[in-house]
């Protein structure tokens, strides 16, 4: 089969084309054959020796990825939720080598749901990783209530534009941020209000929130803090940042933390709920060929992305 591995750290000229063998699968796993990715910003800090990188060290070369759609080739003598033919979606042993930058992947069946009928294989992939951050951030970390004021940073991001969405389905008043460019885009998706980033304080509209969820880091985080109400919630999802946070949130007296994602087949599950229903819709900026992958990489690390980009095997019939 056709990967991507990763043979150091570093550049996308580290990102090479081979040919391995279709993985074994144990009792628990299903094997599915790929049909789209997607990309993550962890996945490029991760090619770049930052995001997951310290975990992998020891491992090179790795193939990297999480975020997988396919259908079932072949199931594990344990596994009864899938046969052979399904389709199904999702993120795939993260923070562990989840292997996806393949043709076919062992893939555990707790890590994945069902593809919804009404959904592409692309929209599929884009509804894995961010989506399940933004899903786990408001729904167990925050405990997100109705009328609760919430403010999403980047809220046309991979994780912002999905958090939007979650945030108004779980009743919240949401006020999004993005550049004016994104500004209808950030509004479609559900937001109740919009701040221009470039042009406006982030207490433009409201100077206390139940809740700020950041996706940055770095100078954003302190401007962050000004807007969180006396015991309110600073979540943040960048790990490099996460004593900062736990040390402003002390002193401000908030409740502020960083956490990190992880499978999950209720979770999953709930995705895929919200994905046949029209709740949630992913919004995919560009369809990458599986040789353009590394390409992919660098539209993720321009920042400028909207929704997600993904990476198709269009041949893999």
């Amino acid at each position: 089969m056709k990967a991507i591995v990763l043979q150091d750290f570093g550049g996308i000229d580290q990102l090479k084309v081979q040919e391995l063998p279709i993985p074994a699968i144990q009792d628990h796993e299903v094997l599915v054959k790929v049909k789209a990715l997607s990309i993550n910003p962890v996945d490029a800090k991760t090619r770049a020796g930052r995001g997951m990188a310290n975990r992998y060290k020891d491992q090179l070369p790795v193939v990297l990825g999480w975020d997988i759609a396919g259908t079932v080739e072949q199931v594990g003598k344990q596994v009864t939720r899938f046969k052979t033919g399904d389709p199904v979606f999702g993120m795939v042993n993260f923070p562990g080598l989840g292997n996806a930058y393949a043709e076919y992947v062992a893939a555990p069946a707790s890590h994945l749901a069902l593809k919804p009928a009404n959904i592409s294989f692309e929209e599929a992939a884009a509804a894995t990783l961010a989506a399940l951050t933004a899903w786990q951030g408001l729904v167990h970390q925050a405990k997100v209530k109705p009328g609760q004021q919430i403010l999403i940073q980047a809220a046309a991001g991979g994780v912002g534009h999905f958090a939007v969405q979650i945030a108004k389905h779980l009743g919240a008043v949401v006020t999004g941020t993005s550049s004016a460019a994104n500004k209808d885009f950030v509004l479609s998706l559900g937001a109740d209000k919009h701040i221009d980033y470039h042009l406006q304080p982030l207490d433009a509209a409201g100077s206390e929130y139940d809740l700020v969820l950041d996706p940055l880091g770095g100078d954003n985080i302190e401007r962050s803090f000004g807007v969180v109400r006396k015991g309110g919630i600073m979540l943040s999802i960048v790990s490099a940042f996460a004593d900062l946070v736990k040390e402003k949130a002390a002193a401000m007296g908030v409740n502020g933390f960083f956490f990190m994602v992880a499978p999950s087949e209720a979770d999953m599950q709930a995705i895929a709920e919200l994905l046949a229903n029209n709740v949630l819709r992913p919004h995919v900026a560009q369809v990458f060929s599986f040789e353009a992958l590394p390409d992919a990489h660098l539209a993720v690390e321009s920042g400028r992305t909207r929704g997600k980009i993904v990476v198709s095997f269009s041949s893999n019939d």
